[in-house]
Order: C-alpha cells, then sequence, then structure tokens
C-alpha cells in the first residue's frame, strides 16, 4: 500500500549517503572507519614490519631507503535502522471528507518504505524498529529483496498504541545494536520522556553512530482551525476539551513553538542532524530534498 514504485522512479538517480565514517561488511560506497586496502589514497604510514609487502610503496622505499605503507580510505555499505514512532499521537490527523492530508503515522509509513527502498537500491542493508513505550518490533538490518520486503510489509500493518514514552524502546534498541551504523527516527516527539530520549539516542551516538531526526509535524498542529467551537480529543486516554479555537490560539503557538524549539535544541546538542518534516509538503518532496541535502 505504502510502495509507489512509479512515483519514486523520478528518485532513481539519487542516493542515501552518509556524512560520518561509519563500519560495513562489504565494499560499497560509504566511507568506512577503516584505513587500508584500496579506496582513495589518504597518507602514508611507517612500515612496522607486520603489515603484507605488498602494501609498500617501492617508490618511496627506493628514493628515501625507508619504508612506509601506503593508507586509503576503503569504501563500505551502510547499515541503516528506520526507527517510526507508533506511539498515540502519530495517528493524529487521520483521513476525512473533509482532509485528505492523512494522519503523521500514515506520512511515516510513506516515508520509511520509500526510504527502506532508496537504501535497498544503493546495495545497503536497512533494519526497522517501531516504537510505542517499548521496542514492540526490532528487524535486524538486511539487503536482500526479501528483507526489505518484509520490513515493507511490517510498516503497513503498523498501528497506533496509548502511549507516551519512548526512551525505554530506544534503550533496548541500542542494546540488541551490536554494529554502528545510521539510525533514522520518524517521531512527531510528543512524548512525556523527551530529555530521557535524547539521553537515550546520545548512547548511540557515543558509539559512533550517526543519528538523523526527522521531526514530523501536521499542519493542523502548526496552525489552530478557524471557527468558533470545537472539541479537541486526546490520543492518548487523556480526556477533552471544548473552548474556541481564539481563546488559546496565542497560549497555544508560543506552547507549540517551544516545543519544536526545544526538541531541536535537544537533537544539535546530542550531536543528530535534525530535520523538520512538515506534512504539507508530499512525502516524495520531503525525501528528494533529505537526499539532495545528504548527497551536499
Amino acid at each position: 500500500r505504502f510502495l509507489d514504485l512509479r512515483a519514486l522512479v523520478a528518485l532513481e538517480h539519487m542516493r542515501f549517503t552518509t556524512r560520518h565514517r561509519i563500519e560495513g561488511a562489504y565494499s560499497g560506497r560509504h566511507q568506512s572507519r577503516q584505513q587500508g586496502g584500496a579506496g582513495e589514497f589518504v597518507d602514508y604510514r611507517e612500515y612496522s614490519g607486520a603489515e603484507d609487502l605488498r602494501r609498500l610503496d617501492w617508490k618511496v622505499l627506493a628514493r628515501s631507503g625507508k619504508a612506509f605503507i601506503r593508507l586509503h580510505q576503503e569504501e563500505t555499505n551502510l547499515l541503516c535502522t528506520l526507527a517510526i514512532d507508533a506511539t498515540g499521537s502519530m495517528a493524529f490527523g487521520a483521513r476525512s471528507r473533509t482532509d485528505a492530508t492523512g494522519s503523521k503515522l500514515e506520512y511515516a509509513q510513506y516515508l520509511a518504505t520509500a526510504l527502506s527502498h532508496v537504501i535497498s537500491r544503493g546495495q545497503d542493508q536497512v533494519g526497522l524498529a517501531v516504537l510505542d513505550g517499548d521496542l514492540r518490533e526490532a528487524v535486524p538490518p538486511g539487503g536482500m529483496a526479501s528483507h526489505v520486503a518484509l520490513i515493507q510489509e511490517v510498516i503497513e500493518a503498523l498501528v497506533t498504541r496509548p502511549a507516551q514514552r519512548m526512551a525505554a524502546g530506544l534503550r533496548s534498541l541500542f542494546e540488541r545494536s551490536t554494529r554502528r551504523g545510521v539510525l533514522l527516527l520518524l517521531s512527531d516527539f510528543l512524548v512525556d520522556d523527551l530529555e530521557e530520549m535524547f539521553a537515550a539516542l546520545r548512547l548511540f551516538r557515543h558509539r559512533g553512530w550517526e543519528v538523523i531526526i526527522l521531526h514530523l509535524v501536521h499542519p493542523d498542529e502548526e496552525r489552530l482551525p478557524g471557527g468558533t467551537a470545537y472539541r479537541f480529543e486526546g490520543m492518548e486516554n487523556d480526556g477533552h476539551v471544548s473552548c474556541s479555537p481564539a481563546e488559546i490560539r496565542a497560549a497555544y503557538q508560543e506552547r507549540f513553538g517551544a516545543h519544536l524549539a526545544m526538541v531541536r535544541q535537544l537533537a544539535l546538542a546530542g550531536a543528530c542532524d535534525y530535520r523538520r518534516v512538515s506534512m504539507a509538503i508530499p512525502y516524495l518532496a520531503t525525501l528528494g530534498g533529505f537526499l539532495v541535502e545528504r548527497a551536499g
């Protein structure tokens, strides 16, 4: 349902790239943390007597009488885990007769499915984590077509649950992850444990992961609707409020603006890459802009 191959043809020439050195299992396109091998030349190191003699720079030895090893920047594949927030607030914005935007979860499903396709086409490995108070689903990274199809099936079947915390799920994912890679988190960050959540993300950064934050914002969250009276229903069993939007507009905009600023501040302070994603922009345009930005 969420995989539109015809629409993705426009992105066939684009690839997901990293901004930091990573580790991988085989040669590919991304900078490796390891030096040596047959990639781009970066430096020399004095011969220690333990390396393969085939790596000696014989021309330097002939000129200087000293033995040096040529160091190269290997390229490698990446392991990318797509982490999707499936807490109750992600159900906000469900389609209706008057609004075809869809919920935040639907937008995340389209975007994550497209990302899984783009990443796997680049001969990289993609995994999935579903967070809703705990780690509901955890599919380790893989690159086979059948593996990517499984991830897309899990994404398609996602539903939200009334949870308001994600830190525990991220810590569980960290404990299960044995190799460095890229963690790409799609969330609205409307949780009660925001600071604990970013503390968990810092665990990934300290281990050498690249962490990318895609902060999803629905148009109706950016601006309250017009009209005289509305009933606002909580998405996570937290009751309802009946009022006129005009009565609360200024206070709401101030608090929501503070929330957006706080998420961005915590992300940047934790050395995460942050991108705010407005659902007013079609997901394919968001994905294209994201890939262009990553490519530099």
